[in-house]
């Protein structure tokens, strides 16, 4: 029997190549490629993909194989607007339930997101978008909202980086983080709410800036998949 502990390795590793965007939507994970990767049998491996398959993050295709999951844009409009209330929820609740030391980790956070938008780095400006989010999601206290927030967010994840190339959207970011930042700091809740909202429907300017956006081959337009290991 596999370790518990190497299966639980291997799915977060390749979460985190999925949601880093190493691995795209709509790329075949192969099992044998994978299993050599990380020196294991395919049986981890198979275990590892139903588990990420369970979390929409991969799906399985009969005769193809694990596909790195694409979605369609109906949908990932759809999932926007919902992530756009979520994490407005959470804003509200964070905005009165928040401590100090969550305060002053997010305006660490932030100062660190400032240094990347000068030096125009996107990963560590990603990076940092990440914890944002995800401090404010833990200071809101409802562990349920929080997991559910983080866990649709990780599935949007590959949409929601692609948006941080738009021409000046890492500046734009960084400034509405700025006025999240000041609503919570006042405790202002219906402001941390809205701000939240807006945030996340901004991301892509308008809606055809938005679509305009998206690298054609991660959406979820055709039933051929790119291997991942060609």
């Amino acid at each position: 029997m596999v370790p518990r502990a190497r299966n639980d390795s291997l799915k977060s590793k390749l979460e985190q190549d999925i949601i880093a965007g190493i691995l795209k939507p709509g790329m075949r994970l192969d099992e044998v490629s994978l299993a050599t990767r990380f020196k294991v049998s395919r049986t981890p491996v198979r275990e590892a993909l139903l588990q990420l398959s369970t979390m929409g993050l991969v799906e399985m295709r009969p005769r193809r194989g694990a596909v790195v999951s694409q979605i369609g844009l109906k949908d990932l409009l759809d999932m926007f607007e919902v992530m756009a209330e979520l994490e407005g929820m959470c804003g509200r609740l964070a905005a009165r339930r928040a401590t100090k030391s969550e305060w002053d980790r997010l305006a660490q956070v932030h100062a660190a997101s400032e240094q990347a938008v000068q030096a125009v780095d996107f990963d560590a400006y990603y990076r940092c978008n990440v914890e944002f989010h995800e401090i404010i999601y833990q200071a809101s206290r409802n562990t349920f909202l929080a997991n559910q927030t983080l866990r649709l967010r990780n599935r949007l994840a590959p949409y929601r980086r692609s948006q941080l190339h738009q021409n000046g959207r890492l500046q734009g970011s960084y400034d509405e983080h700025e006025a999240i930042l000041a609503a919570l700091k006042i405790q202002n809740a219906d402001e941390t709410e809205r701000l939240m909202r807006e945030h996340l429907t901004a991301q892509g300017g308008s809606l055809h800036d938005f679509i305009a956006s998206l690298p054609a081959d991660i959406l979820n337009t055709s039933d051929n998949p790119v291997s991942a290991y060609n």
